[in-house]
């Protein structure tokens, strides 16, 4: 009998053996890179041996009756014991996803992994006249010393079930859809070459008082620090350093000397991500960069064709991502999340504004990082004007080494502002304060807050920021503030924190309400972030009102930083800031893994369905509310409406909705204000149909009450 895999819409049809083999090859190459080839190939050759049952070959003749084809490979390599049993979960779950163990008496046919070994199946038995079970041997690496093995062990299993999940969709895309359109992008070696030809110009530049020269001499020290070993680094470069172009040459120079495979970027904010993108796409071009993030939208046209596929594996040589999708993959269980894992292996991963990476799964977060760096050869750049004191959460044979050139000397040099402790002031003498500035920036805990003093000192010239505004909205009154900005003009812009990074504005002065010291730090950033002004011109203010709020997840940020302001601590030093995350940390303890998801990991108990829906670094619960003031974004509501929530739809729709909390939802939901996009309740997307409530100064307003009169 011919067995068979797949039939596709020609009607070709392709050999169970063949694709078995070529999953396995292409499972065992991708592991070999982290020196676990036959575990690769073991796992691609037996996945699909279910598909040898007589119901599965009439399923592929037009039976629609569902046949497990996924537990057969699982259960061989389960009663296999040692170590093919830790390739049954990959196999279990390479479509459904990485299941927990489960308990002993565990009798769930879904699931858990025991439920599924004690499943009733199809004969598959004839597998044995194609396939050869092949040996496992031991791993080129082996744990160190201390290391929690169950967690060694999940990442390994993680690790190979991304390879086999990675090539069994490529083998079957490949079959499906006949010849590969995708690019994987140039070489390291000939993207270094394009960031030398881009700094040539640059490295001539040795006068150290100006400061394009203090910026080449960082850069020159980065390019001689990537011929170091492997290993996690830090880059603590002050704003306006030119830490982006520096720690991409650090990235390119290192992975070309190590001959490793592509930079990851990794950065907190998507409003960061595409002006950095650009500049990355500028110098190395547009191919071999890839934006990987929930805004980005690659529509599926022959010529975007090749990035659309990419995002699903990372196959390009620079990955531009957010933390929240590189955590998040790196603990999933699910096959589309956990295919891009294997090309994290040899890599260079550069966490932009590392300090942001959250508190409640720092201790995950740095226990995975840790496996990539020891095991799967990776190399770590921590990124940021306020390095996180991770010396202590890290195991004491791991050194961090420093890419900035005499960073304290750098600092100095850079200092472009006086950062004054105003301590608590009312609401009125802020609003006193405001309205006798030129040019002043005003950041407030929260977007009622940063609204209320809008609205009492709004006129010509004065401007209101916040996520209360749809991105596509935001960035135009960005617009406006950087053209009045640049030509001297009056400028007061009260915003929230979303202006504290990676946004490019520069005034004479900053009000900063109280919050962790790393904010403050980086809201005097667009402080004579220029430095057009002398350091005596221009002021950061930090300020308390006598109406404090707690914004949530921040209270011991904000406590800490309290303190050490009452001991008249400067929070522009370098120790300052280290003792501030030290005590942070310290105060925190166990809360640095909120969830408990390393105790997942325990005895041989894998529960990687368990983790993955408690690892989430965005917790609060929102609502996305589509805002039709524009013509786009009606005509995106008609496509919604007629089409339903495709992927591409919803990726563009993000562009113009404003997120908003549970209780703010509730009061709107209440009064009328909002309507569903589709009548799919079961979805988290509405539609304004208050237009009054938003405004082209301030967004949506939230101070809608339950009590409202609503004229219909």
């Amino acid at each position: 009998m011919k067995y068979l895999a797949h039939i596709n819409a020609k009607h070709d049809e392709q050999l169970l053996k063949e694709h078995l083999k070529n999953t396995a090859e292409l499972a065992g190459k991708f592991a070999d890179n982290f020196g676990a080839y036959e575990w690769g190939y073991c796992c691609g050759l037996l996945h699909d041996i279910g598909k040898y049952s007589l119901k599965f070959q009439e399923r592929l003749h037009g039976n629609e009756e569902k046949v497990d084809h996924s537990t057969a490979g699982a259960k061989v390599c389960w009663d296999k014991k040692g170590a093919h049993q830790f390739l049954s979960y990959c196999i279990a779950g390479h479509h459904a996803g990485l299941p927990d163990t489960g308990g002993i008496s565990d009798m769930s046919t879904q699931g858990t992994m025991l439920g599924r070994l004690k499943k009733s199946l199809e004969d598959y038995q004839r597998f044995t006249e194609e396939i050869e079970i092949p040996e496992l041997k031991n791993l080129s690496f082996q744990p160190v010393e201390g290391e929690n093995l169950d967690f060694f062990a999940s990442m390994l299993i993680r690790m190979i079930y991304s390879c086999l999940v990675d090539a069994d969709y490529l083998d079957t895309e490949r079959f499906m859809d006949g010849e590969s359109i995708r690019n994987n992008g140039e070489p390291i070696e000939k993207l270094f070459e394009k960031l030398e030809s881009h700094i040539s110009g640059w490295l001539d530049n040795d006068d150290l008082n100006t400061i394009n020269g203090r910026r080449t001499e960082i850069l020159k020290h980065c390019l001689e620090m990537g011929k170091e070993q492997k290993g996690i680094f830090r880059l603590t470069v002050p704003t306006g350093g030119g830490k982006t172009v520096s720690s991409l040459a650090f990235a390119l120079k290192h992975a070309k000397e190590h001959h490793m495979e592509r930079i990851i970027y990794v950065i907190p904010y998507t409003s960061i991500i595409e002006q950095n993108a650009k500049i990355f796409a500028d110098i190395l071009g547009q191919d071999n960069v890839l934006e990987c993030h929930c805004a980005v939208d690659y529509e599926l046209n022959e010529e975007l064709k090749p990035m659309q596929l990419a995002t699903e594996n990372w196959d390009k040589p620079v990955i531009v991502t957010t933390s929240v999708q590189f955590f998040e993959s790196l603990f999933s269980n699910k096959p589309s999340k956990c295919r891009k894992l294997h090309n994290m292996t040899n890599s260079v991963i550069i966490f932009d504004e590392a300090q942001m990476i959250p508190n409640d799964y720092l201790k995950p977060c740095i226990s995975v990082l840790e496996q990539l760096l020891r095991y799967y050869g990776s190399s770590i750049v921590l990124c940021t004007a306020t390095q996180p004191a991770l010396k202590e959460l890290l195991s004491p044979e791991i050194k961090i080494r420093e890419l900035c050139a005499r960073m304290d000397e750098q600092f100095s040099f850079f200092k472009r502002v006086s950062v004054k402790n105003l301590d608590k002031i009312t609401q009125s003498e802020l609003i006193q304060r405001l309205e006798q500035e030129n040019q002043a920036l005003c950041i407030l805990n929260t977007k009622k807050r940063a609204q209320n003093i809008y609205q009492r000192i709004k006129r010509e010239g004065v401007y209101h920021l916040s996520t209360a505004m749809y991105p596509v909205h935001r960035k135009k009154v960005l617009n406006e503030i950087r053209e009045r900005l640049q030509k001297q003009e009056k400028c007061i812009v009260v915003s929230t924190s979303l202006v504290e990074a990676g946004v490019d504005l520069d005034f004479q002065t900053v009000y900063r309400q109280l919050a962790g010291a790393d904010s403050i730090i980086q809201a005097a950033g667009r402080c004579n972030r220029e430095g057009k002004r002398t350091e005596t011109e221009c002021f950061t203010y930090i300020f308390k009102l006598d109406q404090q709020e707690y914004v949530q997840g921040q209270r011991q940020q904000m406590e800490v930083t309290e303190g050490l302001l009452e001991e008249n601590k400067n929070l522009e030093e370098l120790n300052t800031i280290e003792q501030y995350f030290e005590m942070l940390y310290h105060f925190r303890g166990d809360s640095l893994d909120k969830k408990g998801i390393l105790k997942k990991f325990r005895k041989g108990n894998f529960q990687f369905a368990s983790a993955a829906r408690e690892f989430k670094l965005i917790e609060e619960k929102t609502k996305s509310i589509l805002v039709p003031k524009e013509e786009a974004a009606q005509i995106l509501l008609s496509q919604i409406r007629i089409k339903g929530f495709t992927k591409e739809l919803v990726r563009k729709m993000g562009h113009y909705c404003v997120n908003v909390y549970e209780n703010d939802f509730n009061k709107m939901y209440a009064l009328g204000m909002l309507g569903e996009i589709t009548g799919d309740s079961k979805t988290d997307c509405y539609v304004l149909n208050s237009l009054g409530k938003y405004t082209d100064d301030m967004g949506l307003t939230l101070d809608s009450e339950y009590g409202e009169a609503i004229l219909i």
